[in-house]
């Protein structure tokens, strides 16, 4: 039911647009920001601008709040979907224009453990942040893990386990990506509830990420680091 306060998303200027684009982020409304952002490419913006000032600005508003407790998964998830729609639109156009890639991410909980909720928290917020998330599912081999890195040239593995029985298959992993030789060319970073700081160094991950928050914020630190030392 339309209310005569209802917002005309075409009626906004440009800055007014984006500001509503953040809270209907927040509050998880897919088909506004869908709408919004074939508004703001018919105005003009470029894919890598709508991408990073309106939807990854507005998720990283949702994952602050989630890091400190004021929303919960399931706002989350919706709040994902809805940058999903968005990204849908945008994902082509970025293509064409060559945007700057943030890097790309495979994740998968490991062999054994089926749970993937937080996995899936993680994907999302990853897109959310501009990563290409390649998502490869529960209950990975080493060698769903290792054929998927190759296959999609990514930057970053993710690995996630909830069961204290799975946790060490995640040292399996790195152990074998050691032997290959091939430890060095990714960034590894572990979650899941069981595990700690100490489990992740201990396995040799390159970071353990309590949640999807830090996961994001830690991954973006890393790659920028990496570009740093190649660029250095």
């Amino acid at each position: 039911m339309a209310d005569e306060d209802d917002i005309i998303l075409s009626e906004l200027d440009d800055e007014e647009l984006v500001l509503q684009m953040h809270d209907d982020l927040y509050d998880g409304l897919k088909e506004e920001i869908e709408e919004a952002v074939h508004i703001l490419i018919d105005r003009g913006w470029t894919p890598y601008d709508i991408l990073t000032k309106a939807l990854v600005a507005g998720m990283t508003i949702v994952g602050n709040d989630f890091r400190d407790g004021i929303l919960f998964v399931p706002e989350v998830l919706l709040a994902a979907n809805a940058m999903k729609g968005g990204m849908a639109i945008l994902k082509p156009l970025l293509v064409e224009t060559g945007a700057p890639r943030m890097g790309k991410m495979v994740i998968g909980t490991v062999k054994g453990d089926i749970h993937d909720i937080g996995k899936n928290l993680v994907a999302m917020m990853m897109e959310g942040a501009g990563f290409e998330v390649v998502d490869i599912g529960i209950n990975n081999p080493v060698e769903s893990y290792l054929e998927a890195l190759d296959r999609e040239g990514a930057d970053i593995l993710g690995m996630s386990a909830l069961l204290t029985t799975t946790m060490p298959y995640m040292k399996v992993v790195i152990d074998t990506m050691k032997e290959k030789g091939i430890r060095d060319d990714y960034l590894v970073i572990v979650g899941g509830a069981p595990l700690n700081e100490e489990f992740g160094k201990a396995i040799g991950a390159d970071a353990y990420c309590r949640d999807a928050a830090v996961a994001v914020e830690t991954a973006k630190d890393m790659v920028a680091r990496k570009h740093n030392r190649m660029g250095a």
